[in-house]
């Protein structure tokens, strides 16, 4: 582990320590989801569709782990779950893998499609989500005139997909469907609210990054801010640029956020709105992420302990682990367990591929239970916080699983009030308290966790 310290944008020194995805281009692509106000077996409804006349926000639910591990079907088990719980829910497929559409039996599309009861998927595709952005480009463009009309000439139908963009689209997306970046001036469509919305990523990796996207971003926009507001070309050129970008990426029906409003303003929204998707991530009302794994192979154990610190250094907290059975598995589950500890940890069946799925039979069999009560409850972390603060022995503790002492850079700017964390190519700042605020003194590692002594 490295600990570094120095003052902003310059080289740092060393100190001596002792060892130790969901676009909605527009509302017309939700019209005449079906909707029901009882569950599938027949019992009482926990949550319906009428939950939306309510300001209960949307959850977002979403899977971590190693390629084969079993995240898709995660999904699809969830999705069915909170279905089957009278929860109006969306699976959310962000890749082109056909197993979703094989696990639910049905076609799964760019526009949504009901599964069954309380139940809906749709696949993500960045070809078909740049087009309404960019038509919505040219219609302000045309009042703007900002670039003199050559926008016009841009056909959206032949404009390939660059690496990046699916990621993007698919975050912009994701937050408008969830609310944070939805124009609060304007009372949301209840045509396109759910309950649920269940992610099924393109790649864990991917996932994580979309988790640090906002906190990240506020930074750069600092620096942006900076840039447009203190040089000539900025001031001139800033706010038709951001009306431009806010009409192309327009939250409602009802125009710009942004017409009318000064410099200022516009800068001090994008702030707003980034901040809501910045502490989205740590609310469990309103995001939880699990950890999947096969217990079988070691590979995916370390993996699954490695993106628990990955999530957690992205500013999320893992709400549980699953680890997915099998017909012949010898393997200790509740070792297993120990290993993930204080997780919550449950067992998924064991499901044959190889036939027809009765998502009923699996969800009311007894070896689901567990599961489907761990994607229902909402744990109380307290024994889970990523980090926590000792004013007495002014220290800080992070809880840092999948790393070791080597992968760890520590970093401070601005004088002693923020320590930056690095690892698992994620940096996280702390904001300290002004008891514990100083200079590094000291870190160890200390089963799963960093101990750092401040002086």
């Amino acid at each position: 582990m490295a600990l570094l310290t120095a003052p902003l944008l310059s080289p740092s020194l060393p100190l001596s320590l002792s060892p130790s995805n969901f676009i909605i281009p527009n509302s017309h692509l939700f019209p005449g989801i079906y909707t029901s106000t009882r569950t599938r077996n027949g019992g009482p409804t926990m949550a319906t569709a009428d939950a939306s006349k309510n300001d209960k926000p949307t959850k977002l639910v979403t899977f971590l782990g190693k390629g084969g591990s079993g995240k898709t079907t995660s999904a699809i088990f969830a999705a069915q779950h909170y279905a089957m719980e009278g929860l109006k829910t969306c699976l959310v497929i962000q890749s082109q893998d056909p197993t979703a559409d094989y696990l639910l039996n049905c076609k799964i599309g760019t526009s949504p499609i009901k599964c069954n009861d309380n139940l809906s998927a749709v696949r993500l595709e960045t070809t078909k989500m740049l087009i309404e952005p960019l038509n919505r480009m040219k219609e302000a463009d045309a009042r703007l005139n900002l670039t003199q009309g050559a926008l016009e000439g841009v056909v959206g139908e032949e404009l390939g997909v660059l690496p990046g963009m699916d990621s993007i689209f698919s975050m912009l997306s994701l937050g408008r469907l969830l609310g944070f970046l939805r124009n609060t001036s304007r009372q949301s469509s209840q045509v396109d609210r759910f309950d649920i919305i269940v992610l099924d990523g393109i790649s864990t990796e991917e996932t994580i990054r979309m988790i640090g996207a906002t906190s990240k971003a506020r930074l750069y926009l600092k620096y942006l801010r900076k840039l447009a507001e203190k040089t000539d070309l900025g001031r001139l050129a800033g706010p038709s640029l951001m009306r431009l970008l806010d009409e192309a990426l327009s939250f409602s029906s009802g125009g710009s956020n942004l017409n009318g409003k000064l410099s200022s303003e516009m800068w001090d929204q994008l702030e707003q709105i980034l901040e809501r998707g910045s502490s989205f991530f740590g609310e469990l009302q309103k995001f939880a992420c699990y950890i999947v794994m096969d217990p079988n192979s070691h590979l995916s154990l370390n993996s699954a302990l490695r993106y628990w610190g990955c999530a957690i250094q992205a500013g999320a907290q893992v709400s549980g682990a699953f680890a997915f059975d099998s017909q012949n598995s010898s393997v200790d589950l509740a070792t297993t367990a120990q290993k993930f500890s204080p997780l919550p940890f449950a067992c998924i069946p064991y499901l044959s591929l190889s036939a027809y799925q009765d998502w009923d039979e699996i969800l009311l069999n007894v070896h689901s239970q567990e599961a489907r009560r761990l994607l229902t409850s909402i744990n109380d972390t307290s024994i889970l916080q990523p980090v926590n603060f000792d004013p007495g022995n002014k220290s800080i503790t992070l809880l840092m699983p999948g790393f070791d002492k080597s992968e760890i850079k520590l970093y401070q700017f601005r004088g002693g009030s923020e320590l930056l964390v690095e690892a698992g190519d994620q940096r996280r700042v702390i904001h300290l308290p002004s008891q514990i605020q100083g200079k590094v003194g000291g870190a160890k590692f200390i089963d799963r966790s960093l101990v750092i002594t401040m002086r």
